[in-house]
């Protein structure tokens, strides 16, 4: 239990606030300076040289990490991440559509998703069940969350595969 009480103890160095005409005295003869402003000063100079030293290397000597963005052609091998991918083949699946014309599958692409959307939005609407819960008493919520589980599941997978 001495061990215990050793760190207990109130210590003898304890740190104490200098009185305010005694920190006035230290100042004056030098031993001492106000933490305000001359040391957030001097942390304001360090800082803004760095920057001013980083800006300057980072201007004359750029970070090149490859060829150059182009935003209207995407590399082949890129892929979303897993819960993206529905949306992904989607796009992909909208390219078949190509021989409507250039701007069927851009459009296309979007529409589709667009009428999930709203599908989403109006099964309560069309659903008229109620209040009953009973899954055999829903056919129509039924058939429409299967089916939509059917395609976001096949969709992810050949997203993943395409």
């Amino acid at each position: 239990m001495a061990h215990a009480t050793k760190f207990t103890k109130k210590k003898e160095c304890e740190v104490k606030a200098i009185p305010y005409e005694e920190k006035k005295r230290l100042v004056r003869e030098g031993k001492a300076h106000w933490f305000f402003p001359h040391h957030i000063v001097e942390q304001m100079v360090i800082c803004m040289t760095i920057i001013m030293i980083m800006v300057t290397l980072s201007t004359l000597f750029p970070a090149h990490l490859g060829p150059m963005a182009d935003p209207f052609d995407t590399p082949a091998h890129i892929k979303p991440e897993w819960y993206f991918l529905p949306a992904f083949y989607t796009l992909k699946f909208a390219q078949y559509f190509e021989f409507l014309g250039a701007w069927a599958p851009k459009l296309l692409g979007i529409v589709i998703q667009g009428i999930a959307v709203t599908l989403l939005i109006f099964v309560p609407i069309l659903d008229m069940g109620g209040a009953e819960r009973r899954p055999s008493r829903r056919p129509i919520a039924m058939i429409l969350g299967g089916v939509g589980v059917f395609l976001t599941l096949l969709f992810g997978f050949l997203g993943h595969i395409a």
